[in-house]
């Protein structure tokens, strides 16, 4: 059967979850892999690229996760056409995505000039200072084709297809993998371009996979419908409207994340940033299937509340977290048996390292302490956001994250001398936090008041 005709399930057991989530674990996880690729193979040439290619991934991700949030509510629109039985509706949600991923492009161009100057801004030694810049420079222009990726991918999760999603990021990872290894070490003719490699490998992959899923969306395959909806500026305005606290929700949050990296963890020199970037990269292992999981739940809370079943929703909700918690617990659980083995991926061949090991070590340990206030936060977060409560999400995360985190961690790290160990210890005190507000917001039941509809 067609996914986007399947029936409307309001209810889901744990195979359900799991038939509709896998795709999205690995449509998570392939990007998960992009990033790694990049940082693993990138550390063979040593801990000055390793921190400029995984700083500089991350400083993309920050610019791009405003309208990547704001393309999330494109999921939250189609499940509750889909629920409402409104196919051309939830159509429309995807041509909408489109024109944010054209604004999104234009932005990221726009910014290209301004790099040199805002890097100048941070505590890098002038060697990643000068690799960045080279990464940033070629990364950026790809950020169009990131945010199409992510709204088409949203539109065909909302209708509960979650395959076509899944092979568009297939194709990516494949190509990144493999462009890394051209355009990286130079083989097959190429020039050995280092740093700028994995940019260029990042970006072309990033085209090649929206490219696919592109052409499904304007062909139809997957969808109940072909035809070219009529497209309404209030309907826009409206999903605009909702959609920029889902945005702000994740910009704010990881401008902290950024703040914390390029301020707090940098001041500390390259050896514990490199070390913390590449922790960070381990941990995205388990934070993005979990965040998949947390995604597939929102596609039935969204299909539920479109369908008017809307005490259907605390039971999947449990479900959902039960099942993220498991997978997280077990990582954070590996975490602490086998640090060394799960960090050596990012040790140079042959050189004596011991100092990056033994802080890539003791950081990865303690990032076991999060692994399940994680989870809790994000399916809580997910089932909010389909259920439109997006403003709330986002000033609890705007208050926690630069009212405690950022200026505790400041704080203790750069006024009294703390180091990675005090710094971690304030992310956990973040997501533990974050993960009780959000679960009281979630049991006050304000979210069943919400409607997001809009007339065209």
């Amino acid at each position: 059967m067609d996914a986007a005709a399947a029936p409307v399930i309001t209810r889901p057991s744990v195979g359900q979850l799991l038939h509709l989530a896998w795709p999205v674990v690995i449509t998570r996880s392939a990007q998960v892999v992009v990033g790694f690729t990049d940082a693993a193979m990138v550390a063979r040439l040593g801990e000055s690229e390793l921190a400029a290619t995984t700083a500089g991934a991350t400083n993309v991700f920050n610019i791009l996760i405003l309208p990547m949030g704001v393309a999330f509510i494109v999921s939250t629109y189609a499940s509750q056409k889909v629920g409402a039985g409104d196919a051309a509706g939830a159509r429309r949600y995807g041509f909408y995505g489109l024109v944010l991923a054209a604004a999104a492009g234009v932005a990221c161009m726009a910014a290209l000039p301004a790099v040199p100057s805002l890097l100048s801004l941070f505590h890098y030694t002038p060697e990643v200072t000068a690799l960045m810049t080279a990464y940033l420079w070629w990364r950026l222009p790809s950020g169009g084709f990131a945010i199409g990726l992510e709204a088409l991918g949203n539109y065909y999760n909302g209708l509960g297809n979650t395959r076509l999603p899944m092979a568009a990021q297939v194709i990516a990872m494949v190509a990144n993998v493999g462009l890394n290894w051209v355009l990286i070490f130079g083989h097959l003719g190429a020039p050995a371009l280092g740093v700028t490699g994995a940019a260029l490998a990042s970006s072309i992959a990033t085209l090649l996979g929206f490219a696919f899923l592109l052409t499904c969306f304007l062909t139809g395959v997957g969808q109940r419908t072909r035809a070219m909806p009529r497209l309404a500026w209030s309907e826009l305005g409206q999903m605009l409207k909702i959609g920029l606290p889902s945005g702000l929700n994740w910009f704010v949050e990881f401008a902290a994340f950024s703040f914390f990296i390029n301020v707090v963890v940098a001041g500390l020199g390259t050896t514990a940033l490199a070390a913390v970037m590449a922790v960070f990269q381990l941990n995205s292992i388990s934070f993005m299937p979990a965040f998949a999981l947390a995604s597939a739940g929102a596609i039935f809370v969204g299909q539920a509340i479109g369908a008017k079943r809307h005490d259907d929703v605390p039971r999947t909700v449990r479900l959902t977290f039960s099942v993220a918690a498991v997978w997280q617990g077990g990582v954070g659980l590996g975490y602490l048996l086998a640090p060394a083995l799960l960090f050596s991926v990012f040790i140079k061949d042959g050189a004596s390292q011991a100092d990056f090991l033994e802080a890539g070590v003791r950081v990865l340990m303690l990032s076991a302490a999060w692994q399940l206030v994680d989870a809790g936060s994000m399916v809580l977060a997910e089932a909010l956001r389909a259920a439109g409560d997006t403003a709330f999400t986002f000033w609890v995360r705007a208050s926690i994250a630069w009212g405690v985190f950022a200026p505790g961690a400041w704080w203790s790290v750069r006024s009294q001398g703390g180091g990675d160990v005090v710094a971690m210890v304030w992310l956990v005190v973040y997501l533990a936090l974050l993960a009780l507000v959000l679960l009281w917001r979630f049991r006050t039941g304000r979210w069943r008041t919400i409607d997001i509809g809009a007339s065209p």
